[in-house]
């Protein structure tokens, strides 16, 4: 199809074009710039007045579709490998969940990247501070995480940053009251990701107990799917691992999640010269049909200026 005959149409409306065998070139688009969308298919459908697809444009409009490329077939895989050189494990409906989920996410969610240093040394301070402090034992015991600051200063950025704190649905955007961060486990198999509700009112040390509890119940696989459904946007931590620096993969319905890598003595450039300081590297994926570009490094500066004064988290 040449340039100038090419039909602005959505791949919603496409599909349900050619399902309903109906001409595209027939029908006025509401949507942006005159793009045909599903409710254009569905007034047409209703009026009843409209053309057939003959097969010709039928064919060429199945040709000019964008879909998701055909991964390749179990056969052509294993005639790649030698017989008895691999040992095949069943999937369980752990991974095949996850699997199914990544691969959506991938294809419906026009992901970017932003990424940011954040100095620790203050928050490291605090940390060892408040823990030094913590009664040993008892119902109010506590032992602060790097991990703890991250998600309550994550949790107060998107309060500072409404716009952020949104999940994209077809009807209109959800904009949501409260910070619901959820943050990956890894368990045997795979991972869940217990959410931590309600996290800009709680304290650190709630944060810190509560996490600890959902994280030591994920393992055992012991989670109530309310606790690990919902949010508002995730948290993925691999600085454990000695990971610097990665882009993780949003967690549907959220509009982003936020990579945290390991922190690391660096040199920085100070007023008087070079100096060193302990040194976090976070990269944060948006869905850009939320979150413009501006919006995420807003979001991401909100976050940098908790962690870097972590007494603005105990106001």
């Amino acid at each position: 199809m040449a340039a100038h005959d090419r039909i602005l149409a959505s791949p919603l409306a496409r599909r349900l074009a050619r399902q309903a065998g109906l001409a595209l070139e027939a029908l006025s688009g509401s949507g942006p710039h005159g793009r045909i969308i599903k409710r254009d298919i569905e007034a047409a459908l209703a009026s009843g007045t409209v053309k057939q697809a003959d097969s010709g444009m039928a064919h060429r409009e199945v040709a000019t579709a964008p879909h998701p490329a055909a991964a390749l077939p179990d056969d052509k895989i294993l005639a790649l490998y030698d017989k008895g050189s691999y040992e095949l494990v069943p999937h369980d409906k752990m991974r095949r969940v996850i699997a199914e989920r990544l691969t959506i996410a991938k294809q419906t969610i026009p992901h970017y990247y932003l990424s940011i240093d954040c100095r620790l040394d203050e928050l490291i301070r605090a940390r060892e501070r408040m823990n030094a402090a913590a009664p040993a034992d008892g119902p109010r015991s506590y032992k602060l995480s790097v991990n703890d600051f991250i998600i309550k200063a994550m949790a107060l950025a998107l309060q500072e940053v409404p716009a952020a704190n949104a999940t994209w649905t077809d009807a209109g955007m959800l904009r949501h009251k409260y910070s619901d961060v959820g943050v990956a486990v890894a368990i045997e198999g795979g991972l869940f990701t217990p959410v931590i509700k309600h996290a800009e009112v709680k304290s650190l040390s709630e944060i810190s107990n509560e996490m600890r509890d959902l994280a030591e119940r994920a393992r055992k696989r012991r989670l109530a799917p309310h606790e690990y459904q919902g949010g508002t946007t995730s948290i993925s931590n691999l600085g454990m691992y000695g990971i610097r620096a990665f882009d993780a993969v949003i967690n549907p319905p959220h509009a982003t999640i936020l990579a945290v890598g390991a922190a690391e003595r660096r040199p920085v450039v100070a007023r008087d010269g070079l100096e060193a300081a302990t040194v976090m590297s976070v990269t944060l994926s948006c869905d850009h049909r939320v979150v413009d570009g501006a919006t995420g490094a807003a979001l991401l500066g909100a976050l940098r200026a908790f962690i870097e004064d972590p007494v603005r988290m105990l106001i």
